[in-house]
């Protein structure tokens, strides 16, 4: 018995690296494979790009967050440009990739959802590509090449620091790249930021030493490149106090509660003071919370 538990020890180890061999083995066949699989891509409006060991898939959303757009106050302008530039793009006719810029919380990431939402029974598809699923952008395009739907590359908040590979493949992408970008996607980003990446007070400023660079200007013609590179750039700003009001006014009578207008006004102005300040998605947040609390309020009432 003992020669037995001595053997069996001493393969052990043996078996062990085979295991890890054979995993990394697997690994790296299914880093070369990627999934997106035709049904797929039938059956569903709305996809998210999953990046893993290397390369990534397209996952359905199968519950994907649509917007109705009679709920988007104060960026009539904004959602004017962008159903025209969509439907543009629908009918086979030029249209541009698009850059939605300007304070957080001010729609637009909910413009895109209000888009897809208008337009899916046309044919329009919104694919979901994170900061690190940029470097795969050309492999999206060309599984979505030769599909009859025309698809929307949807990357929401984006920011970059200089010398970040997502950057270059993205900016490749809009234009100026190798492959070309096929007629039936186009690119809707979203970001804080103007020009996607940080701009420095040193960057208009003469050398100083030997360590700064000769021509600073041509840094910042770089950073601005890109979102240069965006044929439709939308602006977004802070939404003024009446805008505020008109907006919580909608959510609460579409969510049918009976608060006096003096009280509603009063309390939504409380609530965005202790925000983040006037936006839509704070008027949201506001029409939320009081519909739960009123709720609440009344089903201990009635206990």
């Amino acid at each position: 018995m003992r020669n037995k538990n001595q053997e069996i020890e001493s393969i052990l180890p043996l078996f062990r690296q085979l295991l890890e061999k054979a995993d990394s083995l697997l690994n790296r066949l299914d880093a070369r494979t990627v999934h997106a699989p035709n049904e797929c891509l039938n059956d569903y409006i709305a996809f998210q790009w999953r990046s893993q060991n290397g390369t990534g898939a397209l996952v359905p959303v199968k519950h994907p967050h649509l917007v109705d757009s009679t709920d988007l106050i104060g960026i009539n302008s904004q959602w004017t440009a962008l159903d025209r530039n969509t439907r543009q793009f629908l009918q086979g006719l030029p249209a541009n990739h698009v850059l939605l810029w300007g304070d957080r919380g001010t729609g637009k990431s909910s413009l895109v959802k209000a888009i897809l939402e208008r337009y899916a029974d046309k044919g329009l598809r919104l694919v979901g590509i994170g900061k690190e699923g940029l470097v795969h952008l050309q492999e999206i395009a060309e599984m979505l090449w030769e599909r009859p739907e025309r698809y929307v590359l949807f990357c929401d908040d984006l920011a970059f620091n200089e010398d970040e590979p997502e950057y270059r493949e993205l900016k490749a992408m809009l234009e100026g790249g190798i492959s070309a970008c096929p007629d039936n996607v186009l690119i809707y980003a979203t970001s804080n930021r103007r020009h996607l990446m940080p701009r420095l007070v040193g960057e208009n400023q003469y050398p100083q030493n030997d360590e700064d660079e000769l021509y600073p200007r041509e840094a910042t013609e770089e950073k601005v490149s890109l979102s240069d590179r965006f044929g439709l750039r939308l602006a977004f700003y802070r939404i003024s106090q009446d805008t505020y009001l008109q907006i919580v006014s909608h959510y609460a009578q579409k969510r049918g509660l009976s608060v006096p207008a003096d009280t509603l006004r009063r309390a939504a102005l409380e609530w965005a003071a202790s925000s983040s300040g006037r936006s839509g998605r704070v008027a949201y947040q506001f029409v939320a919370d009081l519909a739960g609390r009123l709720s609440l309020e009344a089903h201990t009432d009635a206990m």
